[in-house]
C-alpha cells in the first residue's frame, strides 16, 4: 500500500465513520509516525486517519504543533464522556486549508482511549488539547468542522468551500483523484487489515 498524503475536502473518506481498530502491528506504527510527519508539515495539531484516508478510528495530536516540543499523543479507539460547558474559539483544518470560524465546543471532557503499547488512557482534558480531541472525534464521525457552524456559513467561506468541491471534481475527471468506486475499495482494503 502507498505512503499517506493529506486528503482536502470533498474528499468521500472525510465524511466516513471510521470503524474501531482492532490489532496494532508493525506497519500501523509506521502509518502513525507518516501521520505525524505530515501532521507537523502542514503545520497542524491533530490529524485523525481518515484524513490521510485511513477508515480506522485513529488520531493523533501535539498540541505544541512543534516535532521538537510537547507531547505526541496517540489515541485508538477514543471515546468521549462527562463533556460540560461550552466555549467559542476559532478552529481551522488540514483538510480545508485556508479556512477559518468560530466553533463551539465543550469546555471540558474525559477522554477514553488506547495507545499505540495497548495502554488504557483515561484523562480529563480542557483548554487547546481538549478542542483539538473534539475536532478529531469528529473528523472520526465523519463531521467537519464547518458542519458546527452556529450561523449559516458566511458568504466568503462558501465560496472557498465551493473552490474545493470544484477542484476536486476536476482532478477526479482528470484521472489525479480516483473516482468513488475505488476509493471505496481502498478503504474495504484498510477496514479487512484493521478492523
Amino acid at each position: 500500500m502507498a505512503s499517506l498524503q493529506l486528503i482536502t475536502y470533498p474528499h468521500p473518506t472525510l465524511r466516513h465513520r471510521s470503524k474501531p481498530v482492532l490489532r496494532v502491528d508493525a506497519r500501523l506504527k509506521e502509518l502513525v509516525g507518516e501521520m505525524f510527519e505530515i501532521m507537523y508539515e502542514f503545520r497542524g495539531v491533530g490529524l485523525a486517519a481518515n484524513q490521510v484516508n485511513l477508515p480506522i478510528r485513529l488520531f493523533i495530536a501535539n498540541p505544541s504543533g512543534d516535532k521538537e516540543e510537547g507531547p505526541e499523543l496517540v489515541f485508538i479507539n477514543p471515546e468521549v464522556n462527562k463533556a460540560k460547558g461550552i466555549v467559542e474559539a476559532e478552529e481551522g483544518c488540514l483538510s480545508l486549508p485556508g479556512i477559518n470560524a468560530n466553533v463551539k465546543r465543550n469546555k471540558s471532557l474525559q477522554i477514553n482511549a488506547y495507545d499505540m503499547s495497548g495502554n488504557e488512557i483515561k484523562a480529563n482534558i480542557d483548554g487547546f488539547l481538549g478542542r483539538i480531541v473534539q475536532h478529531e472525534m469528529d473528523h472520526l464521525d465523519g463531521v467537519l468542522f464547518i458542519d458546527r457552524l452556529a450561523e449559516e456559513i458566511p458568504r466568503s467561506l462558501a465560496e472557498q468551500i465551493q473552490a474545493f468541491e470544484t477542484m476536486f471534481e476536476t482532478k477526479q475527471k482528470s484521472g489525479a483523484i480516483a473516482k468513488n468506486e475505488e476509493l471505496q475499495a481502498q478503504l474495504l482494503e484498510w477496514e479487512q487489515k484493521y478492523c
